[in-house]
């Protein structure tokens, strides 16, 4: 008891977690149940779990293979004989093998197949392609201006000109840099930070068949953005029941009202925003890697379109562990703001809108430019960091450019642990009227 006096009331409530005490935990039990038996909380988990469904079918469903009589096919079968055809390119992208690539794909389109004019013969020339199609884009990529990309243009390639693949990535940048585009946008120090990182890249890169891991990256911020908005229904309500029920006299004069029941409500929310998080990230992450595939977990970003051009240096498994990471923290952060407004309201209907606002705002603000910077550090960025890990949202703090994940990461984990005790706070000194 000494203990507990001498703690500030602010953080009491994690004395409460730490120390498990039975009535914080039966009353923390009684919140989480009042929350799972309301009729509006079982329509929005059959919402989910259809989500849910709809979101894994679409990221398997991206990825299908061309059989050899030009017929596209997709099913654990056809995944798993693309795997075998990318599979067969695997390792090192030297300059040997960006040469034989060009070679492969100059014999393609020299055959019949290729230069007929049917559709069906072109899905058969199509067939002979799958295996390089991967590195053949980023052939393109290469050779394009910075902000263009041309599939066709691998076609053109010479092999004589292939040794300036990778020196193509940086020179490219910057010329775009101090190009008329660009050349405000950033700092000397921000296009001198940039171009050092791209120069940074280990080369050559590592590359095999990665399918499984881009498709559970490209749908994974659609879904924790709509974990997001179907969560804030679930949590808006937990600090209001007492005065939609008129039975808030009664629930702050009782012994423990202000005290350990308002830590219980506090945890409830933070419980069910975490359990409902973990567990459908779990199914989307098993169901998806399960049919397409676990290869590539190790390869840099870089040897997929999409990666090109990003100056973080990660894996694709470090891509995906930072999404799940910045997707909870912002899951996190936005939630409690949520029940913040719902304990200061003591209304369910504003903080229900509090998560729309985060995730479209941003959205409706994203065409003006001098809002770029601030728009880079909003909670939304944590929703779809494999996204943002291609932005060149840039910042100098002390004299050193850093990008925005970082910041994001350590400025809303802060946030999110500042929040809970700030809402126990709130919420324990309501005035009953």
């Amino acid at each position: 008891q000494q203990t507990q006096e001498k703690l500030p009331l602010t953080w009491k409530m994690y004395f409460y977690i730490i120390l498990g005490k039975w009535v914080v935990m039966k009353m923390l039990l009684y919140e989480i149940k009042k929350v799972i038996l309301k009729p509006a909380t079982k329509i929005v988990l059959a919402l989910l779990a259809a989500l849910l469904l709809v979101v894994c079918c679409l990221a398997v469903s991206c990825v299908y293979y061309v059989d050899d009589e030009g017929n596209i096919t997709k099913g654990i079968k056809a995944v798993r004989t693309l795997r075998d055809k990318k599979m067969e390119w695997a390792g090192e992208l030297t300059e040997d093998v960006l040469k034989e690539a060009l070679r492969q794909n100059a014999l393609v389109n020299s055959s019949e197949e290729y230069l007929s004019q049917n559709v069906q013969e072109n899905n058969k020339a199509y067939a002979k392609k799958q295996g390089f199609s991967d590195i053949r884009k980023l052939i393109s990529c290469s050779f394009c201006d910075f902000r263009e990309y041309d599939y066709y243009r691998a076609d053109s390639i010479r092999e004589e000109e292939i040794g300036q693949f990778y020196e193509n990535r940086t020179l490219h940048l910057a010329k775009w840099l101090y190009s008329g585009e660009a050349e405000h946008l950033y700092s000397e120090a921000e296009k001198q930070f940039l171009i050092g990182r791209y120069d940074s890249l280990k080369k050559p890169l590592y590359y095999e068949y990665t399918d499984g891991w881009a498709a559970l990256l490209e749908y994974a911020p659609s879904l924790i953005m709509f974990l997001v908005l179907l969560t804030g229904f679930l949590v808006s309500g937990i600090f209001p029941n007492e005065f939609q029920w008129r039975s808030d006299a009664v629930f702050f004069s009782s012994k423990y009202g202000r005290d350990k029941a308002a830590a219980s409500k506090v945890l409830a929310g933070f419980c069910i925003v975490t359990a409902i998080y973990l567990i459908s990230m779990s199914l989307y992450s098993v169901a998806v890697l399960g049919i397409l595939g676990t290869d590539g977990a190790s390869c840099p970003i870089q040897v997929s379109l999409g990666g090109w051009k990003s100056f973080y240096h990660i894996t694709f498994w470090e891509d995906y562990l930072l999404t799940v990471l910045g997707g909870y923290i912002g899951n996190l952060f936005i939630l409690a703001l949520s029940m913040l407004v719902s304990a200061k309201t003591r209304s369910p209907v504003l903080p229900a809108a509090i998560p729309f606002l985060v995730v479209f705002l941003p959205v409706l603000t994203s065409n003006l430019p001098v809002l770029s910077k601030v728009m880079g550090l909003f909670p939304d960025q944590l929703l779809q960091i494999c996204t943002a890990l291609r932005y060149f949202n840039l910042y100098q703090l002390g004299g050193e450019v850093i990008g925005a994940i970082p910041i994001l990461l350590v400025s809303y984990t802060l946030l999110s642990l500042l929040l809970p005790p700030v809402l126990y706070q709130v919420y324990r000194k309501t005035e009953i009227t």
